[in-house]
């Protein structure tokens, strides 16, 4: 039977031929989804029409309105009528009567009914007062009666919304974000309602009357396949269930899919997170461009009083090559060019996440579209920039999910779309086996002073889970995984094994610690072997305690976190031994020799630059190097203070320091008795080009002579700059690395990296009273691991408690 055939059953048999009809076409198996929900509301439309024309009799100026989802044509099996008795206010009681003689019937057939009589008067009040009555007023349809009565209220009540959405838009803000407060996101719940959790259809509805506005609009993109989804899904709800019901419960989900003709409850759950994750970002996306809209017509009367008339230019700061922050958002420079940079989209979203701002829609779609793929493996940059963009907290979270919106994730990490949207059905787990990832991820980034190598944890907390996309056991489907992506991503050989050990045993610590018998030697040993090294156990221990706290509040106590403690004391114990010294230097490459004469003979520093590069292996590419930045030559002759100069001389020129080796090179017998102290560091510029050699040269001598105020130049750019709200680093951490030479004492500093932070710790150290003998720097990611071997000025180790006074003397300084 058509459906022209169901509407003329309905119509000639009344309300119990409406029962059949909607009977029959609700069992039909081959109309599902939008065809059905159309049918429905057509069906239902007639039958009202029918129910109007005999009770109305001849009584004028009377219309019948659906409204809300009615009004959208939206119906499910078990949808509310939203009905509006629209009339002209000529004879209230012929109305009231009519009224009577229409609701009835609706109830007498079962069917849930929210109702209202208003004159249009009425309705335009009640909408001023209630958002909730305004919202689903915009969704009026006529459905039989005084046409021009419906079509004089649904104008009047468009050009009202639009007049006050500057007021009406910050409340219908509020309360989304006041729902998803009480209901969770849909996007990471076991038992979602599909209505009212943040990105279900209340959410979506909310999209339409903000673009109803005129004031902004939602991104398109797969927003309608997105809300249809949902909506059959809660059709299947209803069928399955027999009830009017949002919240898709555990017992009815595999009924639910059959209904769908799905797989499984976990492939009904995927689809209903990626069409929630469509809307939850339509909606973040929006209601940012509201809100700038909002405050540039709040700005834009003073700007043009101030300015004389005209459009004010937004004001553009750059965060890093090819990257400005313009109108609260990240946006790329006007001279970024993705289509010839394919570390862009990293380090745009690095930007982002240490600024504490969102990434700009159209910048990510420009990346998406333009955007050439990284090499493999990736150039060093681009690895540095993921490292820093999993380091930088919970603003992470919003770009990652930015760049998953536009399919960039997929493209970088092609591993990652077997866990996308992945349910997990366990009490404990709070979210789904991605989210669960970056989740893991933000947490390690608040323990990354604990270990020496915070790029490996970060590295190691995002792919730990990236087995549970295939069968079997997923931290052995993991291991394998993560050898390929570490080696993609440009890891060497011996950071590869360390992260595949990281991920084939990231349950290791948590299960031995609460399962076995920590008495037992051989326990211990077996803990040992797995991992190896006492570097690793540092980094398992730190995973360990991420992985568990961003699973739920019940996967860690401070009772689990004393047992893997005191595991992780035991196994270092019997992976200890006398620490060997800090291995001999290397002999000087005649370059370095040759600098270091020039130095001692002029009495003055001598410095060379050298580019370093790698070849991006890719056709269109050959021949066209990618710079890794630019390897930094410096001979002083020995003296006190150079370490901060040279450090604040490349602050003040904007370089970065990768990496950074200090130390003496005794020279020659047959050229003079002395020493020089020699640097070896690797730079990059934030952004624009490098200085020149000899400009260094210059700004380091006044520097060394004390006529550059390094401290004021830096405090006045620092000035210069509005403080940004981003991710709260974790307090930097200075500890003495217990018999870790015998020749020197070791101050271990991990801190997030900055501007001037060299600098400020040559200083601290030079005013200590110490010599620093030699040092290793390096900057993984956001985060700087720095070692000094000082020594006192007759060049011994510190004594203990000088050490210990040292380190946090240090430490206060730069938590200052």
């Amino acid at each position: 039977m058509t459906g022209t055939d169901v509407r003329k059953e309905a119509d000639d048999s009344g309300p119990s031929g409406y029962a059949a009809a909607r009977l029959r076409l609700l069992s039909e198996g081959a109309r599902s989804g939008p065809p059905r929900r159309a049918a429905l509301a057509g069906l239902t439309d007639d039958w009202l029409a029918g129910l109007f024309a005999a009770a109305a009799g001849g009584l004028k100026g009377v219309s019948l309105v659906a409204v809300g989802g009615y009004g959208r044509g939206e119906l499910s099996p078990r949808s509310d009528l939203d009905l509006l008795l629209l009339h002209d206010g000529s004879d209230p009681d012929a109305v009231a009567a009519l009224a009577d003689r229409l609701w009835y019937p609706v109830w007498d057939l079962g069917l849930a009914l929210d109702h209202s009589v208003r004159t249009p008067a009425e309705a335009r009040k009640t909408a001023g007062e209630d958002l909730k009555v305004q919202l689903g007023l915009l969704d009026a349809r006529h459905l039989t009666g005084d046409l021009g009565l419906t079509a004089g209220l649904r104008t009047a009540v468009l050009a009202d919304w639009r007049n006050q959405a500057p007021k009406r838009l910050p409340e219908l803000q509020e309360l989304c974000a006041e729902r998803a407060e009480r209901q969770g996101e849909l996007q990471y719940l076991l038992e979602p309602d599909l209505k009212e959790a943040r990105g279900g259809l209340r959410d979506a509805t909310a999209l339409r009357a903000v673009a109803a506005s005129w004031l902004a609009d939602a991104p398109r993109e797969g927003l309608t396949d997105a809300r249809r989804r949902l909506l059959d899904v809660r059709d299947a709800l209803h069928l399955a269930t027999g009830r009017a019901t949002d919240r898709l419960a555990l017992q009815e989900q595999d009924q639910v899919a059959a209904e769908l003709g799905l797989l499984d409850a976990d492939t009904l759950l995927r689809q209903v997170y990626e069409a929630a994750r469509v809307i939850s970002y339509a909606s973040d996306v929006t209601w940012r461009e509201v809100g700038r809209v909002l405050r540039s017509r709040a700005v834009r009367p003073r700007l043009r009083a101030m300015l004389g008339g005209g459009k004010p230019v937004a004001e553009r700061s750059p965060l890093a090559e090819g990257v400005v922050e313009q109108d609260g958002e990240v946006v790329l420079a006007r001279a970024a060019r993705p289509e010839r940079d394919p570390v862009l989209p990293l380090r745009a979203a690095a930007a982002a996440a240490q600024a504490g701002l969102p990434l700009s829609l159209h910048a990510v779609r420009r990346m998406a579209t333009t955007a050439r793929p990284l090499p493999t493996p990736w150039p060093a940059e681009a690895r540095e920039q993921l490292v820093t963009l999993l380091g930088s907290g919970r603003p992470t979270i919003d770009v990652w999910e930015a760049l998953e919106a536009e399919g960039l994730i997929s493209r970088l990490l092609p591993d990652w779309e077997r866990v996308r949207c992945r349910p997990q059905r366990n009490a404990v787990h709070l979210w789904t086996v991605d989210r669960h990832l970056i989740e893991t991820a933000v947490r390690a980034s608040e323990l990354t002073r604990r270990v020496s190598r915070p790029d490996l944890l970060l590295v190691a907390a995002l792919l730990h889970d990236i087995g549970k996309g295939w069968p079997g056991d997923h931290s052995l489907a993991g291991e394998i995984i993560a050898k390929d992506v570490a080696a993609r991503i440009g890891f060497d050989r011996a950071d590869v094994g360390v992260l595949s050990t990281l991920v084939r045993h990231h349950l290791l610590l948590i299960e031995t610690a609460t399962r076995r018998d920590l008495d037992d030697p051989a326990t211990v040993r077996s803990v040992a072997e797995a991992v190896g090294t006492q570097s690793t156990l540092e980094l398992l221990h730190a995973l360990t305690e991420a992985d568990a706290l961003a699973t739920g509040p019940a996967a860690w106590s401070s009772w689990r976190g004393s047992l893997v403690a005191d595991l992780v004391r035991r196994v270092s114990a019997v992976l200890a031994g006398d620490a060997p010294d800090e291995p001999e230097p290397a002999a000087p490459t005649a370059e370095q020799e040759r600098l270091a004469i020039e130095a001692f003979r002029t009495g003055g520093p001598v410095l060379a630059l050298r580019a370093q590069a790698e070849p991006i292996a890719d056709e269109e590419s050959a021949g066209d190097p990618e710079p890794l930045g630019v390897e930094l030559l410096i001979a002083v002759p020995d003296q006190s203070g150079v370490l901060p100069a040279v450090a604040g001389v490349l602050a003040v020129h904007r370089l970065t320091v990768r990496t950074a080796e200090l130390r003496t090179l005794t020279l020659p017998d047959d050229v003079d008795n002395g020493s020089v102290l020699l640097l070896n560091w690797r730079v990059a510029a934030e952004y624009g080009s490098l200085p020149q050699a000899a400009r260094l040269r210059a700004d380091l001598v006044r520097a060394l002579d004390g006529s550059l105020d390094i401290a004021g130049r830096l405090a006045e750019r620092d000035a210069a700059y509005p403080r940004r709200r981003g991710w709260v680093a974790p307090p930097p951490r200075v500890t003495v690395a217990p018999a870790a030479s015998h020749h020197a004492t070791v101050i271990e500093v991990r801190a997030q990296d900055a501007p001037g932070l060299l600098h400020r710790i040559g200083m601290a150290l030079e005013k200590a009273g110490v010599r620093v003998r030699s040092m290793h720097v390096s900057t993984l990611g956001s985060n700087a691991v720095d070692a000094f071997y000082v020594t006192t000025g007759t060049g011994a180790p510190l004594p203990a408690g000088d050490a210990t006074s040292t380190a946090r003397t240090l430490e206060e300084t730069l938590r200052g």
